[in-house]
């Protein structure tokens, strides 16, 4: 039996990427995902190739209203929530002097809020008992320059994720959080396009420092995804997940 048959999943940021992988993981273990996006035509691409079992409804998870959309539609359907993965979110690199009001509230928007605003609009779906998987980055650890709003909109997700791991324990709820470190994703190769630089040079500078000397691999994400939805994971909350192939452990 695939470990996830009869579950229900919700998946934010799925049209490419980490999402998309964690996605496509949770549908081969058996579960019916909802994806979303702000690109339509993408997400439609993705959850056709995924199958029957991924339903595609567009959404910006920064509007509360997009995301009441998407609990209507899950509710309409007769489902509950039995793992909701916030997992949207974006960089837009500047240094401190080069801020603006709007990269701020655009960044923080998409990644702290975004987070908040799915966890939030989830809690009425969430089954008992229930998984809560939130995605940071290995930025929030380190002082990267030019990724300063990034790593704090990241290292605010983490916080929230310990609180509310202590809110929603007394409702079966279990929250963690996922910390990836460089992965093979479309949105490193718009960075390396940003910076002027080849992608296959950009991964080579990226797995230079790690001591596995390699990129991660979206499937290796959701591989870690899948456990955390999952029973065999019951007695693991609050907890901070590294997937960074050693980069913050050695």
């Amino acid at each position: 039996m695939r470990s996830m048959n009869g579950k229900t999943a919700l998946v934010t940021g799925a049209s490419s990427g980490i999402g998309r992988a964690i996605a496509q993981r949770f549908t081969e273990d058996g579960a019916r995902v909802y994806l979303t996006g702000r690109r339509k035509e993408e997400l439609d691409a993705a959850a056709k190739d995924l199958g029957p079992d991924a339903v595609a409804v567009p959404c910006d998870v920064s509007r509360a209203a997009d995301l009441d959309h998407v609990m209507d539609v899950i509710r309409g359907d007769g489902r509950q929530l039995d793992t909701a993965v916030a997992n949207a979110g974006l960089g837009d690199g500047a240094l401190l002097t080069d801020v603006t009001e709007e990269q701020i509230d655009f960044v923080f928007g998409v990644n702290t809020k975004g987070s908040l605003l799915t966890v939030q609009k989830s809690l009425p779906l969430l089954a008992r008992p229930a998984s809560v998987i939130l995605l940071a980055s290995t930025a929030l650890h380190q002082g990267t320059p030019g990724m300063g709003v990034y790593a704090a909109s990241k290292a605010a997700v983490r916080s929230l994720g310990r609180t509310w791991a202590a809110e929603l324990a007394p409702r079966g709820v279990r929250v963690n959080v996922i910390t990836p470190g460089p992965i093979t994703t479309p949105a490193i190769d718009r960075l390396a396009d940003l910076r002027g630089q080849s992608h296959e040079d950009f991964h080579d500078a990226l797995a230079s420092h790690l001591p596995l000397q390699r990129m991660g691999r979206g499937e290796e994400v959701a591989a870690l995804a899948a456990f955390l939805a999952g029973p065999e994971s019951s007695f693991i909350t609050g907890a901070e997940h590294f997937i960074d192939g050693g980069q913050l452990q050695v």
